[in-house]
C-alpha cells in the first residue's frame, strides 16, 4: 500500500507542479480562473435562490388549491351522506360506491381517494371501502390518522406516492355516514406536474447560467488579453534590452493608456541606450588610459629600477639615513612594479582580452606548490600553514598560472590577518567540481566587509599598514580569474573568529553543481575530516622557488 500511495503521489506531483507554475507565471490565467470561480459561485447562489422562490411559489399555490378543493369535496360528501335515504346495508353500500365514483370524477387523474373506517366506529353495518388506486393506502400515515381522529380541521402533509415515487399531498377529513358510523376520507394529490415544471425551470436556468458564465469568461479573457498583451511585449523587449540588444523598442498603437506606456517605455529605453553607450565609451577610454599609462610607465620605471639597484647595492658605503632611503626606494619600486602589473592585468580583464591557456592539472599540486612557497614568509611571521588534501583525483582543466595566483593571494591575505595563529587549507573534489578553502582565525570580517572584500583598492582597515606589500587588487583579480574559469570565489567572516575563502572550479562541461565539495565555513575539526594533512617538515624551500612571494 505504501508503494502504491508513493506511486500515486509521484504521478500527481508533476501535474500539480505544472499547474502551480502556470498559475504563478500567467496573470491572464489567474484573472480568468478567479472570474470563473466568482461567476460560477454567484450564478449558483442566484440560481439556488430563484429556484427556491419558484418552488415555494408553485407548492404554496398548489397547496392552497388542494385545500380549497378537498374542503369543498369533503363538505359535498358529508352533505350527500346526511341527505341520503339509505337505511339497509345494501343501500348504504350502493351509496358509498356512487359517492366514491363521483369524488374520483371530481378530482381527475391527479387525485386519489382513500376511505378508511374510523377506529372508534362501533356500527354493526359492514361496508366495503378502500382506495382508488392499489397501494395508495400506504400514503396515509399513522400521524395523519391520529390527527383526523383527534378532530383536527383539515389536516394535511407532504408524502411520496407509493406507486410512482412522485411527491404528493394528503388531506384528511372526518366523514360520518348515518347508520354506518364514522369513517375517514383522505384525498391524495400528485405534485408531478409541479415537479416537471420546476425541473424545466431548473434546466432553463442552468443553460442560461452556463451561457452567462461562458460569456463572462470570454469577455474577461478578451479584456485581460488586451491589457496583458502590451505588458508581455514590454517584458520581451526588456528581456532583450537586458541581453544587450539596446535597439529593441515597443510598438506604439493608438493614443490610449497602453500607447502612452509603450511611448514612455521607448523613451526610457532610448535614455538607457544613450547612458550605456556613453558609459561604455568612458569605460573604453578609462581602460585605454590605464593600459597606456601602465605601458608608458614601464620605460621610466625600468630606468629608475636600474638606478635604484645601483644605490641599493652600494648602500653599505652610504651614511645611515641615505642607506635607509635606498632600501625604502627599492621596496617601494617593488610595490610599484607589482601595482603596474596588476593594473595591466585588470585592464586586460576589463577589455575581455585576458589570455587563457588551459591544461589538465591536479589542483592539489598547485595548492601544495603555493603553500610550500609561502612557508618561509609564514614562518617569519609566526604563522603555521596546515594543508589537508582529500583522497582521490583533483584534476581540472585550468590556466595554472592564474589559479596559482588565486591561491597565492588567498594565502597571503590569510597570513597577513591571522595574527600569528594558524591558517588551514583544504582541497577536495567531487564529480563536477573541485574546491579549495583557505581559513584563518584572526581579525575576521563583518557582513559589510564581506560584501566589499573583492572591491578594487578596498581595505578592511585603512589605518592598518600592509606587511606583505599588497596592491589592493589581489582579491579583485582573484575573483576575476575564478570567473574566467566559470568558477566562483566566495568569502565569509565574523569579527574575532577569522575569515574563510572558498574557490570553486568546474571539472566538466556541466559546470558547478548545487552541492559544493567543501562548505564555505569550516571549523578546525572539519579540516581534519576533509583529508590527511600534508607533511612539509622535510621539505627544503628556497625564497626564490617557483610561486614565491607575491
Amino acid at each position: 500500500m505504501t508503494s502504491i500511495a508513493r506511486s500515486v503521489g509521484a504521478a500527481l506531483a508533476t501535474p500539480v507542479r505544472y499547474a502551480t507554475r502556470r498559475w504563478t507565471r500567467s496573470m491572464s490565467l489567474r484573472v480568468v480562473v478567479s472570474t470563473l470561480v466568482m461567476g460560477i459561485g454567484t450564478v449558483a447562489l442566484l440560481g439556488a435562490y430563484v429556484t427556491t422562490q419558484i418552488r415555494d411559489g408553485l407548492v404554496d399555490n398548489r397547496v392552497d388549491r388542494v385545500l380549497a378543493e378537498s374542503a369543498r369535496d369533503a363538505a359535498t360528501a358529508q352533505e350527500r351522506a346526511e341527505t341520503s335515504t339509505a337505511a339497509n346495508p345494501q343501500d348504504l353500500q350502493q351509496f358509498v360506491y356512487v359517492l366514491q365514483t363521483e369524488l374520483r370524477a371530481l378530482g381527475g387523474e391527479s387525485r386519489g381517494l382513500v376511505m378508511l373506517r374510523s377506529p372508534d366506529n362501533t356500527s354493526a353495518v359492514p361496508l366495503t371501502i378502500g382506495e382508488s388506486t392499489t397501494g395508495l393506502r400506504l400514503a396515509v400515515s399513522s400521524d395523519m390518522r391520529d390527527a383526523v381522529a383527534d378532530g383536527v380541521a383539515q389536516p394535511w402533509q407532504f408524502v411520496t406516492l407509493p406507486s410512482t415515487g412522485d411527491p404528493g399531498i394528503v388531506v384528511g377529513s372526518q366523514f360520518d355516514i348515518p347508520v354506518a358510523g364514522a369513517y375517514e376520507l383522505y384525498f391524495v394529490y400528485s405534485l408531478a406536474d409541479e415537479q416537471s415544471t420546476l425541473a424545466l425551470i431548473q434546466q432553463v436556468l442552468a443553460l442560461g447560467a452556463a451561457v452567462l458564465v461562458a460569456l463572462v469568461v470570454a469577455m474577461t479573457w478578451f479584456v485581460t488579453s488586451q491589457a496583458v498583451r502590451p505588458v508581455r511585449q514590454a517584458a520581451r523587449v526588456a528581456s532583450r534590452l537586458a541581453e544587450g540588444r539596446l535597439s529593441e523598442r515597443m510598438t506604439v498603437r493608438g493614443h490610449d493608456e497602453m500607447a502612452t506606456l509603450a511611448q514612455t517605455f521607448n523613451e526610457m529605453a532610448e535614455s538607457l541606450q544613450r547612458q550605456i553607450t556613453r558609459m561604455e565609451h568612458l569605460s573604453r577610454l578609462q581602460r585605454r588610459f590605464v593600459s597606456d599609462v601602465s605601458h608608458e610607465l614601464r620605460t621610466p620605471l625600468t630606468t629608475v629600477r636600474m638606478a635604484s639597484d645601483v644605490l641599493h647595492d652600494a648602500r653599505d658605503g652610504f651614511p645611515p639615513h641615505v642607506s635607509r632611503s635606498a632600501e625604502l626606494l627599492s621596496t617601494q619600486l617593488d610595490r610599484f612594479e607589482a601595482l603596474l602589473s596588476d593594473l595591466l592585468e585588470i585592464s586586460r580583464i576589463d577589455a575581455g582580452a585576458a589570455p587563457l591557456e588551459f591544461e589538465e592539472v591536479d589542483l592539489a599540486d598547485v595548492v601544495r606548490d603555493e603553500v610550500e612557497a609561502m612557508l618561509p614568509i609564514a614562518g617569519d611571521m609566526g604563522v603555521e600553514i596546515r594543508l589537508h588534501v582529500a583522497a582521490g583525483g583533483h584534476t581540472a582543466s585550468i590556466d595554472r598560472p592564474r589559479v596559482g595566483r588565486i591561491v597565492r593571494n588567498l594565502l597571503s591575505n590569510a597570513i597577513e590577518h591571522c595574527q600569528e595563529g594558524a591558517v588551514d587549507v583544504a582541497v577536495r573534489a567531487d564529480r563536477r567540481g573541485v574546491a579549495v578553502v583557505v581559513r584563518d582565525y584572526g581579525l575576521g570580517l563583518t557582513t559589510h566587509q564581506v560584501e566589499r572584500v573583492f572591491d578594487r583598492f578596498w581595505r578592511a582597515d585603512s589605518a592598518r599598514a600592509r606587511t606583505m606589500g599588497g596592491t589592493g587588487l589581489g582579491l579583485s583579480i582573484a575573483r576575476e580569474d575564478a570567473v574566467l574559469h566559470d568558477g566562483r570565489l566566495e568569502a565569509w567572516g565574523q569579527p574575532g573568529k577569522g575569515a574563510s575563502f572558498r574557490l570553486l572550479l568546474p571539472r566538466t562541461s556541466e559546470g558547478l553543481g548545487s552541492n559544493a565539495p567543501l562548505p564555505l565555513v569550516m571549523r578546525e575539526k572539519d579540516f581534519e575530516a576533509a583529508g590527511p594533512r600534508v607533511d612539509f617538515a622535510s621539505t627544503l624551500v628556497s625564497p626564490s622557488a617557483e610561486g614565491g612571494q607575491p
